[in-house]
């Protein structure tokens, strides 16, 4: 009698456990069914290649290099990360990577689940990194770094590993995924604009600006020979009088009386 309850007991609690269990253990990111798969990888933040969600990438990289790409996040929405590197043979040592992902103002984000700096010893063949972001919320203090809607940026790269293994080949796999989309939250708030990195460069000025005709005639011709007032100036100045005062009176002190 005992044996049956005992097996219905722990079928129950079983199922009760996979009830409890959020989704985000059990769902994992699958490429999307026709998605063109990526094969280039930026260098930099402002040259990050964009890539979306379900869209492999496949990279033939070297050891050492950073590798970097974007891809934009909603409200509700929740990303995970995973990665895959394959090395060569005959490596030297053991090796340590780490995947990070950065907000449109290259704010760190912290990962909740997810091998995000494994280390692998040298006779690995490959590694898998994983990184799962927080929730992005619709709107947040300007103080706090919780992720926000716009671009994020995903950089792979090797931190620690012997030099004579610097430059070697491999080949990166990458996948983005979403694992929960809840759309805009309750909460009391939205975001004016997406944090998008600022990728267009400014003007630069090549000629000379123009001078205003009417300020260089109101200009009085006395005051453009003598300097600007500043601190420098005025300090000069104190320093000179206060070493001619005491030039005047160490050869006050020093010096010997006449005689008669």
């Amino acid at each position: 009698m005992r044996t049956p309850l005992l097996r219905s007991l722990a079928a129950l609690l079983a199922a009760g456990g996979a009830a409890l269990l959020p989704a985000t253990a059990l769902a994992a990111p699958t490429p999307s069914p026709g998605a063109t798969p990526v094969n280039r990888a930026g260098t930099s933040f402002l040259g990050a290649t964009p890539i979306s969600a379900g869209q492999p990438v496949r990279v033939d990289a070297s050891i050492g290099d950073h590798l970097y790409w974007s891809l934009p996040a909603t409200a509700g929405q929740v990303r995970e990360v995973t990665a895959t590197v394959t090395f060569p043979k005959g490596r030297s040592g053991p090796s340590t990577w780490t995947v990070d992902v950065f907000d449109g103002l290259r704010r760190r984000q912290a990962c909740t689940a997810g091998a995000q700096t494994p280390t692998v010893d040298a006779k690995a063949t490959s590694v898998t990194l994983g990184c799962t972001l927080r929730e992005v919320r619709p709107w947040a203090e300007p103080w706090s770094a919780d992720p926000l809607p716009g671009t994020y940026v995903v950089r792979l790269s090797v931190i620690d590993l012997p030099e004579p293994d610097l430059g070697a080949p491999i080949d990166v796999d990458l996948l983005v995924g979403t694992i929960a989309d809840r759309g805009s939250s309750a909460d009391d708030g939205e975001l004016a604009a997406p944090l998008v990195p600022n990728t267009k460069a400014g003007t630069v000025l090549n000629a000379v600006p123009p001078v205003d005709p009417e300020a260089d005639d109101e200009s009085d011709p006395l005051a453009d020979w003598l300097p600007d007032l500043g601190s420098r100036w005025v300090w000069t100045g104190i320093g000179g009088v206060l070493a001619a005062v005491a030039g005047v009176c160490g050869f006050a002190v020093t010096r010997r009386p006449r005689r008669r």
